[in-house]
């Protein structure tokens, strides 16, 4: 079915599976995947080879507009279990109908900074928090389609695990 995305209609952030109130955005991580230069005999130049599901440290950032207890409770230095859910509006042209789809982000997080922003009369604090994420998975309609875990040997994209077979020759 043809579908165009078009925009987030709202969003929340849980954690333990209590919404906070008063996010205002989110940076997720990005995935930087590990590589190694190859030259010599036989190669004309360097190439990249992309290390089979290694992946650089990942981080996330949440803005807060104004200062909340929960902001200040993800300043705890200790994992926290994060899920980003939000709504996402498509449309599809053929049957001329605009469709809802879920999309979840669970991330096991642990602080890495806290600013909590400006303070000025009749304007938002714009505070953050950068996080360091120890796991990542993302569910769309319920489906997860990626799942990230470092420290457990997971790479799971798009229904395929690229790490187990590492884990099969390293006996884990």
């Amino acid at each position: 079915m043809p579908r165009v995305d078009q925009s987030t209609i709202n969003w929340a952030v849980y954690e333990d599976n209590t919404e906070y109130a008063g996010m205002a955005q989110a940076t997720l991580p990005n995935l930087t995947a590990l590589t190694q230069s190859i030259s010599g005999a036989g190669i004309a130049g360097n190439v990249d080879a992309v290390i089979l599901g290694q992946f650089d440290a990942m981080s996330m950032t949440l803005n807060y507009r104004t200062m909340t207890e929960q902001a200040v409770r993800l300043s705890e230095p200790r994992r926290h279990n994060i899920d980003l859910r939000y709504a996402v509006q498509d449309e599809d042209p053929v049957a001329a109908a605009v469709q809802i789809r879920a999309i979840k982000h669970i991330l096991v997080v642990i602080p890495k900074t806290h600013t909590p922003g400006t303070v000025a009369p009749a304007t938002p604090e714009n505070g953050t928090g950068e996080f360091a994420v120890r796991y990542w998975a993302t569910y769309i309609d319920g489906k997860k389609v990626r799942e990230i875990d470092p420290l457990n040997f997971i790479c799971l994209i798009d229904g395929t695990d690229y790490l187990a077979d590492v884990r099969k020759a390293l006996g884990k």
